[in-house]
């Protein structure tokens, strides 16, 4: 794993600090409003431009495993978050809507790390991963409306509209130009250089221009880390037994077994941030669990990898 992969979580405390330490400087917090949607886009651009969308078949020759990971993903993962919304955020409508759009959204791209950390089976955790993507994008407006506590505010015309935005443009153009490159090298090693290998500076920036903004941390901001970090704890810890006894329930490999726990755990944060920046502009609340979740994320998926090898060594050991 590599060094930056280790301190993310580090560095995204970093750009909130800088954020709400610039949002009293009017002449920042003024520009930074519309800086976090050309981040994000960039951010997007980079997402979608690696996206192996040719590989969609090869997560259909494992179909077992690709069918027993969407139900976790799709399935259980929405109706866990449904609980887990009306246990500790009942009284707050928008900071559980950020939860749900957290949670629903499996990873798509650095979760693959864990999993070779922990010796999973990382060609067939590759292989899901544009079922993943094309999966979450299809279903994120329909999450909102089925499970959210303020469907009656949420308009069908702007989350369509959001979706076609945020999600399909960035797509689109992403797919568009590197078709439009493939016979000039020099140029797509730019664009991968720039945003492809870039996505995390770009998630960074804009995470900093959101909280530059305005002062979404101004009182309380304790209280609402410990009421968004109680829920997503939940989340792994539950997950991670659900996903082992599915696993063993379905009598996957070793490594197979590893690789569902991996692709249960993950979420894809700053895809589910880029839509709801822009489906809810006027609810800053919607995007704090988005930028808060992967502080807790990635030591716990550290953690878990250390704990997975551990159970692997062990079980190795009680063979006959």
């Amino acid at each position: 794993m590599k060094f930056l992969d280790k301190i993310e979580p580090l560095l995204l405390l970093a750009a909130v600090g800088l954020g709400v330490a610039l949002s009293s400087l009017s002449w920042i917090s003024a520009p930074a409003a519309w800086l976090v949607s050309a981040f994000l886009a960039c951010m997007l651009f980079g997402l979608f431009w690696e996206a192996p969308l040719k590989d969609i078949r090869d997560s259909f020759r494992n179909v077992s495993f690709t069918f027993t990971s969407l139900a976790l993903n799709f399935l259980w993962t929405p109706f866990f978050a449904w609980i887990l919304m009306g246990v500790f955020m009942g009284d707050a409508p928008y900071l559980a809507l950020g939860l749900l759009l957290l949670l629903v959204t499996p990873c798509t791209d650095w979760y693959l790390v864990f999993t070779g950390m922990a010796r999973g089976n990382v060609p067939l955790s590759t292989a899901l991963l544009p079922v993943n993507l094309i999966v979450q994008v299809a279903l994120l407006p329909v999450y909102i409306l089925v499970y959210s506590g303020v469907r009656g505010d949420v308009s069908m015309f702007l989350l369509g509209k959001s979706a076609f935005v945020t999600l399909v443009v960035p797509f689109a153009a992403a797919k568009l130009t590197k078709r439009a490159l493939r016979n000039r090298p020099a140029a797509t090693g730019v664009m991968e250089r720039v945003f492809a290998r870039r996505q995390f500076v770009w998630l960074w920036l804009a995470v900093a221009a959101m909280f530059a903004s305005e002062r979404i941390f101004s009182a309380g901001y304790m209280d609402i880390f410990v009421k968004i970090a109680v829920p997503v704890v939940a989340y792994f810890a539950v997950t991670f037994f659900i996903a082992r006894w599915t696993a063993k329930a379905m009598r996957f490999s070793a490594p197979d077994s590893v690789s569902l726990t991996f692709t249960a755990l993950a979420r894809n944060s700053p895809l589910a941030l880029a839509f709801a920046q822009r489906a809810f502009p006027e609810n800053r609340e919607v995007l704090l669990p988005l930028v808060i979740g992967p502080l807790l994320e990635l030591p716990i998926l550290a953690l878990t990898a250390q704990i997975v090898i551990l159970l692997g060594a062990r079980a190795a050991r009680e063979k006959p």
